[in-house]
């Protein structure tokens, strides 16, 4: 049965639920005819946004349901509501002029205080992946596993699998068939270390102590918990590496200064902090990997996981648009209007060197260059590949070295076609 809707006051500027819910933290929110949906701790969530208010309700399971009284400080507590954002945006753009230049299309993006396990189990979908797979291998898992609550407009909405109900016998296999791929394994493994092995209740005993729970307020920390020991604790399940721990200690964990490490951060790091100085090297080791979360940490602060957010969705190829109608700064509007005529100019050329192409018919690339286009555009996505594999930490050590074996291979093969080309 659904509530009523219910408001709570709330600006743009401090939560943005269609940034929010859909910029690779959690996997689960759905949009129908206007609304957002997901299944939080045994109850459907839906949310609907204006400029001012923050509108929700939630649709309760036939079987045990919560009481809905929970559900306010459950969404309070998931949307961390608690932290002033619009302060820690003026603050960030004091302190670091990129972020300044690059927020006022990003406001109200948030860090959801997610369910552990589930933001465990997420991540370790997330390797070499985008958001859509992800999201897709998420619903899956709630879908075959996962307890039914309700459905909308056709749709079935499931809680998200226990560690015990991923733990099976079969679940790899099955996974495998859903397409998971090597994933499968890291997540049956994983179930198996959480419900077998370790404690129950043990990711909330590695878990920040001033950040509980969405659903449980009450919750008793373990023994002096810090960021650094939770990130190795989760360093020794399957398939988790240092980008995956850190994705965990942040959105999962409450671990607000970790900085998770990924190819569209590195590219931050490198091309707006000139990070590495000329290097552009796609080589990444672990040492590199810690250097750009400290040199973070020390430009953003305690929250440095939530301005990285920022900068990482804005870096996002799906949210190009939204970048683009942004406000501009006074100097980037003079840089515009100094370089609108050579932009004419060179549009101008290209149509009429495209006219001529037609014309012509000389469509044709050369049989040599295509060659060479495939081979290189093949090495470039083994690169990312390895690179993202890197990030992951799945076998660090031996992968930073097949990184390095393969750009030297690389090299020497462009040598050679380019030889080749020149005699």
């Amino acid at each position: 049965m659904a509530s009523e809707w219910r408001k709570l006051p709330l600006s743009l500027a401090e939560l943005c639920i269609d940034t929010t819910l859909r910029c690779g933290q959690s996997f689960r929110w759905r949009k129908i005819n206007n609304e957002w949906h997901c299944v939080l701790s045994n109850r459907l969530i839906t949310l609907t946004q204006s400029p001012t208010h923050l509108s929700y309700k939630c649709t309760l399971p036939a079987i045990n349901p919560p009481p809905h009284e929970t559900t306010l400080p459950l969404l309070q507590s998931y949307l961390s509501l608690g932290v002033p954002l619009t302060q820690l945006y003026t603050q960030w753009s004091t302190t670091d002029p990129n972020f300044a230049r690059r927020c006022s299309s990003f406001t109200g993006i948030r860090i959801l205080n997610q369910d552990a396990w589930e933001t465990l189990i997420s991540f370790i979908c997330s390797s070499n992946n985008n958001i859509s797979r992800i999201s897709s291998m998420v619903n899956n898992l709630c879908l075959h596993y996962g307890p039914y609550i309700t459905t909308i407009s056709g749709e079935p909405f499931h809680d998200f699998p226990s560690p015990e109900a991923l733990s099976g016998p079969e679940v790899e296999s099955h996974l495998r068939s859903l397409g998971f791929g090597y994933r499968a394994k890291y997540i049956a493994d994983t179930a198996q270390i959480i419900s077998q092995q370790r404690p129950k209740g043990w990711l909330d005993q590695i878990r920040n102590p001033a950040v509980p729970p969405a659903d449980n307020p009450k919750f008793q920390p373990g023994e002096k918990p810090t960021y650094r020991k939770a990130h190795e604790a989760l360093l020794e399940l399957a398939g988790v590496g240092p980008k995956v721990s850190d994705c965990v200690c942040l959105m999962g964990l409450g671990w607000w200064e970790s900085v998770p490490i990924d190819t569209h951060v590195w590219q931050i790091a490198q091309r707006d902090y000139n990070f590495g100085g000329k290097s552009k090297s796609k080589t990444f080791t672990k040492g590199m990997y810690e250097s750009v979360g400290d040199h973070f940490r020390n430009i953003w602060g305690e929250y440095a996981g939530w301005a990285q957010s920022v900068l990482f969705t804005a870096n996002l190829k799906s949210f190009a648009e939204q970048a683009k109608t942004g406000k501009k700064g006074k100097k980037e509007e003079e840089e515009d209007k100094e370089n609108a005529d050579v932009v004419v100019k060179k549009e101008k050329v290209v149509k009429q060197e495209v006219a001529r192409v037609v014309k012509n018919e000389e469509l044709t690339v050369s049989s040599t260059r295509k060659r060479k286009a495939v081979k290189e555009e093949s090495q470039q996505r083994d690169e990312d590949v390895k690179m993202e594999d890197v990030m992951d930490g799945l076998t660090l050590s031996s992968q930073v070295s097949q990184v390095s074996t393969t750009s030297t291979t690389t090299r020497r093969v462009s040598k050679r076609i380019k030889a080749r080309e020149s005699q």
